[in-house]
């Protein structure tokens, strides 16, 4: 259950924050994803999750060799994208499917 609302509030929180705090920008850098994280009490096990939303995609692959080199990104989504096609929820998640 506390997985469930962590992922929704990365979905649909994460963003207002951002906004709010940096301004409306189409992608944010790790530090300020970083900040809200922690400021605004998300669970910071899901941190990579908030850099796959919202992190410039060019960014995204160092970034995580650089924070998290044990974790493999595609994997990582598809753990994310089979837990909350269980629960039905899409909210900004819904950037984790595959394109069509």
């Amino acid at each position: 259950m506390f997985k469930y609302w962590s992922l929704k509030k990365y979905g649909t929180k994460l963003l207002p924050y951002l906004e709010k705090r940096f301004g409306k920008r189409d992608f944010y850098s790790a530090s300020e994803i970083r900040t809200i994280v922690y400021q605004q009490d998300f669970n910071p096990k899901y941190l990579p999750l908030g850099y796959i939303l919202f992190l410039d995609p060019k960014a995204i692959e160092s970034t995580f060799h650089n924070e998290f080199p044990q974790l493999n990104i595609t994997e990582y989504k598809q753990e994310i994208l089979g837990y909350i096609n269980k629960k039905h929820f899409q909210g900004a998640l819904k950037v984790l499917q595959p394109a069509s």
